[in-house]
């Protein structure tokens, strides 16, 4: 009897040296870490990986070793670490002016704002620009309920919308949500999995019978009257379960029936990523009406964005709000670079071939399990 031997894949040959690293060691950060980071923050794998520099789509530890990087610093960085043009623009900005605020006038947030609104569709024009995706997340359903003047929403189960004490609420998953008070106002519907849910993808009414779902939990659990609902065209950390056919736009229209706006969560499906459409939501043939973004926006830099119709921004008029750091310049530079990068280079067009190559592969798998 033969034992079967596996071998280690060999990267392909990159034209790149790691800088020598002289920092701290491996040990010396894992004993920092527990000693000055909370618990709560986790590491992946028993032998934590120490990352030290990157280059384009290659990652590398202490010792100089190199790692395809799969993971994108959770679906982060759109166009590679460290590009080029990315930089150049970060390291220009840094060297004129580092930071002010929205109270005054600077043309880096205005250009980006025109660059961002021109890929999206209708009348969704407007945008207000935040740290992070829980911060966008935060900001619309506090827009969709001044606007309509109602406060109940309407969200999935298994969704993941951030870990704020207000996104907490909309997140439908327990192992990300403390025991606090949250989610006043906000009530989850069946989440329409074809796979492992009630309602299978054998089955040609699944669609219609999720959405259903959607208009009891209005009619049942609401005033009957909504602020809005929310989810993800896409769920991100719930699985990468994709949303069945049909069932946004019987759900968007149910939602609008009850006086509510439709917010599209494209915080991991937006910029190109699902291959077909630049938005998830486009892969639907919907219109939403609050749409929020983060992580690929900035190629990780810390940035999230509402973008609305100029009747819903109105709202924001009502008092003032600020963001102190929401359009700071080097981010808005290294945002619009990356926004350059992700048109000129295709990288939709590329999300969809190396998507399309790598789902064939895992079709061809699970079908080797069955």
């Amino acid at each position: 009897m033969t034992t079967a031997q596996t071998t280690t894949p060999t990267l392909p040959d990159f034209d790149y040296s790691p800088m020598p690293y002289e920092g701290p060691s491996r040990d010396e950060v894992i004993a920092l870490r527990k000693q000055h980071l909370s618990p709560g923050i986790i590491t992946y794998y028993k032998n934590p990986v120490m990352i030290v520099e990157g280059k384009m789509q290659y990652l590398y530890d202490e010792t100089g070793r190199r790692y395809l990087d799969g993971f994108a610093g959770i679906v982060t960085v759109s166009v590679g670490h460290c590009h080029p043009k990315v930089t150049a623009a970060c390291v220009k900005q840094n060297e004129t002016l580092q930071h002010t605020t929205t109270i005054y006038l600077n043309p880096n947030i205005c250009q980006f704002a025109k660059k961002l609104t021109d890929q999206l569709p209708g009348d969704l024009s407007v945008c207000y620009f935040t740290n992070s995706g829980s911060e966008a997340n935060d900001l619309a359903i506090m827009m969709a309920r001044m606007h309509t003047a109602s406060f109940d929403i309407v969200a999935l189960r298994n969704a993941y919308h951030g870990m704020s004490p207000s996104t907490m609420g909309l997140t439908a998953q327990s192992n990300w949500k403390y025991p606090v008070p949250q989610g006043f106002g906000i009530h989850h519907a069946q989440m329409p999995d074809l796979l492992r849910g009630p309602h299978r993808a054998d089955d040609p009414k699944a669609s219609e019978k999720y959405s259903n779902d959607v208009l009891d939990c209005i009619r049942h659990s609401t005033t009957g009257k909504l602020a809005a609902f929310i989810a993800e065209p896409i769920q991100g950390v719930g699985g990468t379960v994709d949303l069945p056919e049909g069932y946004l736009a019987r759900v968007y229209e149910h939602t609008r029936a009850h006086g509510g706006l439709c917010i599209s969560d494209e915080v991991q499906t937006g910029f190109g990523r699902t291959g077909t459409k630049f938005w998830g939501f486009e892969n639907h043939g919907v219109m939403p009406d609050i749409v929020t973004m983060a992580k690929g926006i900035g190629n990780g830099s810390p940035l999230g964005a509402v973008v609305t119709t100029p009747e819903i921004a109105a709202t924001m008029g009502q008092r003032l709000h600020f963001n102190t750091y929401g359009g700071n310049p080097v981010t808005m530079a290294q945002a619009n670079a990356t926004l350059d990068v992700i048109l000129e280079d295709d990288i939709q067009g590329r999300a969809l071939e190396v998507g399309g190559y790598l789902k064939d592969g895992l079709t061809k798998l699970m079908s080797k399990q069955a």
